[in-house]
């Protein structure tokens, strides 16, 4: 595995990545304080890890029943456009639960209400974000440092949102949280406007938008090498990427804490994510994706299984950092394949199908592991769940291995479809 220093930070020649990067990084910091103190709030009024789930699932099931529309919008119409809109109904909603909470007149259904609604945004949001991030960067070979960068920055997010996140809870409650999420999505809108924009025809739609949505699954059909990147991380969604649900009963039960705890957690997790992607932004061009999506998905598995019995705190957050470590290289790496393999005219709906993978298996997968929690213990799960991780990776090894094509690297790869891009404008 070979890492280049080099070429880490390479995205950043483009200004329109770098105001990119910078609108999101303070977005993405203020969107781990509201899911930290919402998933907070829910648990501390009923201590149940079922409604833990369920509120995952309120959140992101709706991203799931969306988000593949989200694709097609984004593939139609001007992205720049879909994202300022979703920040501001993004402001709306946060602005709703600050004066819910901040006035003590909430109830748990409205606080699920206002969940779903946000899936419904991010829906539309994502597919736009991530593609869009395809126009930003000036070289496309450029890709992969800009993917994983933008992949490094949420993990920075969730490294220092849910810390701070549980120092606000206890000084100055949840109701502070969603205010300065609501104020960061500004950021966004501001970078947006000082970025300059490409002189992007938009076509009036020809095509019935549930034809358009076929077309993205028989291409992924098609291209069994992509498709199967999917599977494999629709199977990683159900049954393994909801172990965060049950963190905040690690938090409480196991450690004996307190929402400090519980922020204190997620960010050993994030500090794992941050260390993933940078690794990834380092990599040669030559660096084999689908070997490191199998080794990423065994290291998630192994800390899974190290951190589900360690009773103690202080010995219990290295393994933190492996989850975190494994779980962001394992889907930042799925992104990288599909947003560099996918053809330019179908890469939007491609970006809004992995993403309706995870929006709708880690919801149902959340539901799950909190109902068989309750059954069998947050530890037992979270231990079946690191060797389920492990299963997956061994089934896959022969299948994503036979669908490696020898002598390409990534560079060639988008320096072929450039090339081909060429000659039909020619």
């Amino acid at each position: 595995m070979k890492i280049s220093n080099v070429s880490t930070f390479r995205a950043f020649k483009s200004t329109n990545y770098t105001l990119y990067f910078i609108g999101r990084s303070v977005s993405q910091f203020g969107t781990w304080m509201q899911r930290t103190a919402v998933v907070w709030i829910v648990y501390t009024a009923t201590h149940s890890a079922f409604m833990l789930g369920l509120t995952v699932f309120a959140e992101q099931f709706p991203s799931f029943l969306f988000s593949a529309f989200g694709g097609v919008a984004a593939d139609r119409y001007d992205k720049y456009k879909i994202v300022n809109i979703t920040q501001i109904t993004s402001l709306i909603q946060a602005c709703l639960l600050a004066v819910l909470v901040m006035t003590n007149h909430y109830a748990i259904w409205q606080i699920l209400v206002l969940s779903v609604i946000l899936g419904v945004i991010n829906a539309y949001d994502v597919p736009a974000r991530q593609s869009m991030i395809n126009e930003v960067v000036v070289d496309r070979a450029d890709l992969p440092s800009a993917l994983s960068l933008s992949a490094a920055m949420a993990s920075v997010a969730r490294l220092l949102g849910p810390a701070v996140s549980g120092i606000i809870l206890e000084k100055s409650g949840a109701g502070i949280c969603f205010l300065l999420n609501a104020a960061s999505f500004g950021a966004v809108m501001l970078s947006i406007a000082f970025m300059k924009k490409p002189k992007t025809i938009h076509h009036k739609p020809k095509k019935h938008v549930l034809k358009e949505l076929a077309e993205g699954f028989i291409y992924l059909k098609q291209e069994a090498s992509i498709g199967l990147v999917i599977v494999m991380l629709s199977l990683i969604g159900l049954l393994v990427l909801p172990y965060d649900t049950l963190v905040p009963v690690f938090a409480k039960i196991v450690f004996k804490g307190n929402a400090t705890t519980f922020g204190y957690i997620t960010s050993f997790i994030g500090v794992g994510a941050v260390a993933g992607t940078i690794l990834l932004a380092s990599l040669k061009q030559s660096a084999s994706l689908r070997k490191i999506l199998l080794l990423s998905t065994v290291i998630l598995g192994t800390g899974l299984i190290c951190f589900s019995y360690t009773d103690n705190f202080s010995l219990a957050m290295p393994f933190a950092v492996i989850i975190g470590f494994g779980a962001m290289a394992q889907f930042t790496t799925c992104n990288i394949i599909v947003q560099s393999e996918a053809v330019p005219e179908m890469r939007g709906r491609a970006v809004s199908i992995i993403l309706t993978a995870i929006f709708g298996m880690v919801p149902l997968g959340s539901l799950i592991v909190g109902a068989v929690s309750q059954r069998i213990g947050a530890q037992t799960t979270l231990l079946c769940q690191g060797i389920i991780a492990i299963v997956i990776a061994a089934i896959f090894f022969n299948i994503l291995k036979k669908k490696n094509t020898p002598g390409k690297n990534i560079n060639e790869e988008l320096l072929e479809e450039a090339e081909e891009i060429f000659l039909k404008e020619a």
